[in-house]
């Protein structure tokens, strides 16, 4: 269940603010995952009635965050390295069809002025991920990936890789929590990444992705290590 240090839900829209919390809680690790609950324990402990509740686990299960259970209510699902694995895999995939769309189109750069918000995502995103920082870095990383994919791809693309880095992160945050250099494993190449978008060096944009797409497969095979040591 979540803490005491629970943000309350107070705003009118309260289907999308439980659902907004509830995946907060995950992505910090206060809901583990595998740790089941029920429509009235979310109820009760954000003080709402239980169909905008229901609501927001239905979403949040159509996300593929959380299962449900007819009898015992809901779990949080619990990502395997397999499917890092393979979210990893489908992420590189759709970027760098990305890459290549917008090289067939022309649309080799994009326009300094617009990116301007993503490069502040990126300079806070790098500093927390030189730090270590994992619970600062979570935010802008999923801040800078959404707002840079509203500039460089259709919304449909966009939003499909929200959902996908959501649950990466959703598998990564509790192993990466104990992991004793975790700064090791943790992209640091935003700006880098800013800097070849805006003067249209896709070439080395898709090298910044490349390394990046290797870390984490890297790091899948410490996983793997560390599951059958």
């Amino acid at each position: 269940m979540p803490g005491p240090g629970s943000t309350p839900v107070t705003r009118s829209t309260l289907r999308q603010q439980i659902a907004d919390a509830l995946r907060d809680e995950v992505l910090a690790g206060r809901l583990q995952p595998g740790q089941e609950f029920t429509v009235k324990q979310i109820a009760d402990q954000y003080g709402v009635s239980a169909t905008p509740v229901r609501e927001a686990l239905v979403d949040l299960s159509a996300q593929g965050l959380l299962e449900s259970d007819h009898h015992r209510g809901f779990r949080v699902h619990q990502f395997t390295v397999a499917d890092f694995r393979d979210m990893v895999e489908t992420r590189s995939l759709v970027i760098d069809g990305i890459i290549q769309h917008a090289t067939r189109e022309g649309r080799t750069t994009v326009n300094a002025v617009s990116v301007a918000p993503v490069r502040r995502r990126a300079e806070e995103a790098d500093r927390a991920a030189r730090g270590g920082d994992l619970d600062i870095l979570i935010g802008y990383d999923l801040r800078f990936w959404r707002e840079l994919g509203t500039i460089v791809s259709n919304r449909y693309i966009s939003d499909f890789l929200h959902q996908l880095r959501v649950q990466i992160w959703v598998f990564a945050m509790p192993h990466l929590r104990i992991e004793p250099d975790v700064r090791r494993w943790l992209f640091s190449g935003y700006e880098d990444l800013v800097n070849a978008l805006v003067v249209g060096e896709l070439e080395v944009a898709r090298g910044v992705l490349n390394s990046y797409h290797q870390l984490s497969l890297s790091w899948a095979d410490r996983l793997d290590e560390r599951f059958t040591s």
